[in-house]
């Protein structure tokens, strides 16, 4: 079991006109690379929208559900594995989760 202080929960991170009203990509892996600096994966669960996941070094999982929708069954079984396995690697490891407001899914 995980302690929610090693959760971050938020809205999609965007570049362009998008990081007016939403995380900017580049203000989320400052920080990130600030606070949690080689302990952090992101995990993207929007269908509907992608990044470079250069801006995390690459730590960067997605896992397709469509917005206001349910995961497959499969889909969250693959998440679930994928979060145990990253947390239990070392206990300062966090996990970032998004969609694309940060609540929808």
């Amino acid at each position: 079991v995980f302690s929610a202080d090693r959760i971050i929960a938020m809205s999609f991170p965007s570049s362009g006109k998008q990081s007016f009203y939403r995380n900017p990509i580049e203000e989320v892996a400052r920080f990130l690379d600030t606070k949690h600096a080689d302990h952090y994966k992101v995990y993207n669960l929007c269908s509907e929208q992608g990044y470079d996941p250069k801006y995390f070094h690459y730590r960067v999982e997605r896992i397709f559900i469509d917005d206001h929708n349910v995961p497959a069954l499969q889909d969250m079984l693959k998440f679930t594995a994928s979060v145990r396995e990253w947390m239990s690697q070392d206990e300062k490891n966090i996990i970032a989760i998004h969609c694309k407001g940060g609540k929808g899914r």
